[in-house]
């Protein structure tokens, strides 16, 4: 049952300014914000909904978008330094891997594609390293149902020792990639309504109780 769930939301700019007090009033107990994008870009509203979820007293979570076309290293390098550090309440980072589109593609090519099948593993285990070393807590990985099978293929149970942020909607209860027994977060709609946010917002789940979302928390 719903009922039975935490509640939290996923913003990045697409929703601009978040007043976040009345996030939390509206029930939702974490958040995760956009931090970075590829290898040189920011979030422009992340600085804001970091310190907004800080000061409203969300547990809040940064997650970093994956280009493939950019090398693996100034992407950890961008999203470490834009996040800085992790404080105590903090929830692990995340790894946002779907695809990859330019908006300036006319064709609307996923540019994983472009990657050999053979490389892509080593790509996103050196991210997860380096995060981890640089930010202190081991990363989730965010994926949407099927997507991640097809881009790694048999080498996906390398990565399953992560904890698992799935993407599946209008389901009663999400579809768990082969290698991982279970989700940990479930965004189930990218078309909610929430209190303090001016449009259509993703919403989420975390599958277990107050204790369990505290204890993945930075202590």
């Amino acid at each position: 049952m719903a009922d039975d769930f935490i509640e939290g939301i996923d913003v990045s700019s697409n929703q601009g300014l978040v007043d976040w007090d009345s996030v939390v009033e509206a029930g939702k107990a974490f958040a995760f914000a956009r931090a970075t994008i590829g290898g040189h870009a920011a979030d422009p509203q992340f600085a804001a909904n970091w310190q907004g979820m800080s000061d409203a007293g969300i547990l809040r979570g940064a997650y970093h978008f994956f280009w493939p076309l950019t090398p693996w290293q100034d992407q950890a390098t961008n999203f470490i330094k834009t996040v800085g550090a992790l404080s105590l309440g903090d929830l692990p980072p995340a790894l946002d891997l779907e695809e990859a589109i330019s908006k300036s593609d006319p064709l609307k090519r996923d540019t994983w594609q472009d990657i050999p099948a053979g490389q892509r593993l080593s790509m996103i285990q050196n991210w997860l390293a380096q995060v981890e070393v640089g930010l202190g807590m081991r990363p989730i990985i965010y994926t949407r149902q099927n997507f991640i099978e097809s881009l790694l293929g048999d080498s996906v149970s390398t990565v399953a020792t992560c904890p698992l942020w799935i993407a599946h909607y209008e389901v009663l209860q999400p579809s768990v990639p082969p290698n991982w027994t279970s989700w940990t977060f479930w965004q189930y709609t990218e078309k909610g309504s929430v209190d303090g946010v001016r449009d259509t917002v993703d919403c989420d789940r975390f599958s277990g109780s107050n204790t369990d979302l505290q204890s993945l928390t930075r202590s």
